[in-house]
């Protein structure tokens, strides 16, 4: 009668497993369609409705090369539209005869099935149309050239001197809700695997450690995850006390990290408020002191003027180079990834800031490896890098001293050392050199200008492009700071 009832127990337990995860699915399923098609839809009606977008093309549809004027603005406005080539693609009409002028489509053919929204673009109708018996999604727009604009009689609505019809055939929610099935699957076998686990340690007399895991959930509820449970079997009831513990740890681990950021949320919006709390109130008290004081003395009034100027330029560093960290967190910071050589910008950099490093009786050295090969990435943002660090190794090296650029290749990967012989760094706070705000010389790098979020930004930056930067430093001796990066480009997914 045992095996009868745990036969029992277990195929009530697949059952309502199997249940759940098939209501899971549909609904699952079901919100991806909807969520993916009404995002294509919003996202498709908020690009192409802008008013300048539209005037652009119909400028573009007006001149003699209006294809590729028009190809080359849509494709400004690819990232923002979706487009692949893949998955979802636009298409260039012509307005009269609906043929196929320009794609993104490297499978197109002569010629493409006439939709519903396509007949209605032609007669010049924004169509946004949605049929979700297709197995597609797609919206058309007429683009009218500048010249033929409002010439038609009656108020009518001019022809389409041309059609933008984008399609999306839908891939993406099909792999999507591929995964999610197999997710499913997936979870369908580990809850069968768990209901039979569970009946075979209900059949068995094994009270005292399901009561002793009753009391340790119970200490965790009141906040104690010190609490282990001590079970010496080997069996399914071992292995799930010894889960229990892991899952008690990782829990206090946890707790430990949201504290900690939680602490680093309160430093930031503290270091935030005295950044930019400090030019403030200098520039309020040299205004005030002009303000009150008609009769100073026209070089001290521009010394103060200087001041003013000088601090609202640091408020404006600060939050711009906020709002750029922003964007990276937020992902709507894009990189424009091209092949440019690395030798040519470090030539750049250097010539840049070789006369300040002249001015200060640095010994200022660039060795570059024969035949750097060209890599591919955003060139300005990787500018941004070399000239942040090396002008932090000018601030911090005392005058007089050596600043040594290096530039070679190892592997698949481009390398940029910059070593100087400046005060360093001590041992404690090199992992604490890319925090946002952080600062070893808090006094000596407002001095020199600088907001305590340039390193965090060139972290960003090389991360995003699959490269890493590392240091090494002594204190009073110098340091090394290396940037690695691919000569391919393997830019994290982080863009809009």
């Amino acid at each position: 009668m045992g095996k009868r009832l745990r036969s029992k127990l277990v195929f009530i337990m697949l059952l309502i497993v199997l249940l759940l995860m098939t209501v899971v699915l549909v609904f699952l399923v079901r919100g991806v369609q909807d969520f993916y098609t009404a995002q294509f839809y919003s996202q498709m009606e908020a690009v192409l409705t802008q008013e300048k977008l539209i005037h652009d093309l119909r400028l573009a549809a007006g001149s003699e090369d209006a294809v590729y004027q028009m190809t080359e603005l849509i494709g400004l406005f690819s990232g923002r539209l979706g487009i692949d080539g893949s998955a979802r693609n636009y298409y260039l009409l012509d307005g009269t005869t609906a043929d196929i002028l320009a794609t993104s489509d490297p499978d197109a053919q002569a010629r493409i099935n006439i939709t519903p929204n396509i007949s209605l673009a032609l007669v010049g109708v924004n169509a946004y149309s949605e049929n979700a018996r297709q197995d597609y999604m797609d919206v058309a727009v007429p683009i009218v050239a500048a010249d033929t604009a409002g010439e038609t009689p009656g108020g009518e609505e001019p022809a389409a001197s041309y059609v933008l019809y984008i399609i999306d055939n839908k891939q993406t929610v099909q792999d999507l809700n591929a995964q999610i099935f197999s997710l499913i699957i997936e979870s369908v076998l580990i809850g069968f695997a768990i209901s039979i686990a569970v009946i075979l340690i209900i059949s068995r007399t094994l009270l005292s450690p399901i009561q002793g895991m009753t009391r340790a959930a119970a200490e965790m509820a009141d906040g104690d995850f010190s609490r282990k449970i001590n079970v010496e079997s080997k069996d399914e009831i071992g292995i799930l006390a010894e889960t229990f513990n892991d899952m008690a740890s990782q829990i206090e681990t946890m707790l430990e990290e949201l504290k900690r950021a939680e602490i680093l949320r309160r430093e930031f919006v503290a270091n935030v408020s005295h950044e930019l709390r400090t030019p403030l109130t200098s520039i309020r008290t040299y205004a005030e002191t002009i303000s009150e004081n008609r009769d100073i003395p026209q070089q001290t009034e521009e010394e103060f003027l200087r001041v003013i100027i000088n601090e609202s330029d640091r408020m404006t560093k600060i939050v711009q180079d906020l709002l750029e960290l922003s964007r990276f967190d937020s992902g709507q910071s894009t990189l424009t990834i091209e092949d440019f050589s690395i030798e040519k910008s470090l030539r750049d950099v250097y010539a840049a800031i070789a006369l300040e490093a002249k001015k200060r009786g640095h010994e200022f050295n660039l060795e570059l490896e024969w035949k750097i090969p060209v890599i591919s990435g955003d060139r300005a943002r990787i500018e941004q890098v070399l000239m942040n660090i090396i002008t932090n190794a000018l601030k911090y090296t005392p005058d007089g001293g050596r600043i040594d650029i290096y530039g070679a290749t190892e592997g698949d990967m481009v390398y940029v050392r910059i070593e100087d012989t400046g005060i360093g760094i001590p041992t404690g706070d090199i992992e604490r050199v890319f925090d946002r705000f952080y600062r070893v010389d808090k006094a000596r790098t407002r001095e020199s200008g600088g907001t305590g979020l340039g390193l965090s930004i060139a972290k960003e930056i090389v991360t995003r492009h699959g490269g890493d930067i590392k240091i090494k430093s002594s204190q009073d001796k110098g340091t090394a700071v290396t940037v690695m990066l691919p000569i391919v480009a393997r830019v994290s997914e982080y863009e809009d």
